[in-house]
């Protein structure tokens, strides 16, 4: 059960892409987890709750969205989960994660896309971490011009009418 602000995006249901992100995510017991652009926390918190092992850090630059991740996180009962305020990955850098995830906004462009919510994570993935985005089908371009950087091939995992989940693991 979540609280939402009216304001904060998804306000009355889990949106499309986040679940399809969600129900696809298949990785062995990581130790520690990112997920940015957390907005209200629904990702980060089930993931916590998935993995009660791990530790999830949930950043998002709306202050707002922090706190309403930070109600959700104690009315969920999670004990570990933090939310976190942070312009992109600012707040966590110098930290590493065995896995990334992402519900990438749809309209803060292509380059902020990129940089921001792909190369960004993968850089501060352990050897053999796995970043997980999902993203409106209309941003599919983007990935054959992302997947030039060496070492970096994204693969597909699940698309749906209107959302793709990619996947990619960093090498050991």
């Amino acid at each position: 059960m979540f609280d939402v602000a009216e304001s904060l995006f998804s306000t009355f249901a889990i949106d499309h892409g986040t679940d399809v992100l969600i129900r696809n995510i298949t990785t062995s017991n990581p130790k520690s987890i990112l997920d940015l652009g957390s907005g209200y926390g629904p990702i980060g918190i089930v993931l916590a709750s998935k993995y009660p092992s791990s530790q999830v850090t949930m950043v998002d630059r709306d202050l707002l969205a922090i706190r309403y991740s930070q109600m959700n996180i104690r009315s969920n009962h999670i004990e570990n989960a933090k939310a976190v305020g942070s312009l992109g990955l600012e707040a966590v850098q110098g930290e590493t994660f065995d896995l990334a995830v992402s519900n990438i906004p749809a309209k803060i462009g292509d380059e902020a896309i990129a940089q921001e919510f792909i190369l960004a994570p993968y850089k501060q993935l352990n050897p053999g971490g796995e970043l997980w985005v999902v993203v409106v089908n209309a941003l599919n371009h983007l990935l054959p011009r992302i997947e030039i950087i060496p070492n970096l091939k994204m693969k597909e995992v699940k698309k749906r009418k209107d959302h793709t989940v990619y996947m990619v693991r960093k090498a050991d």
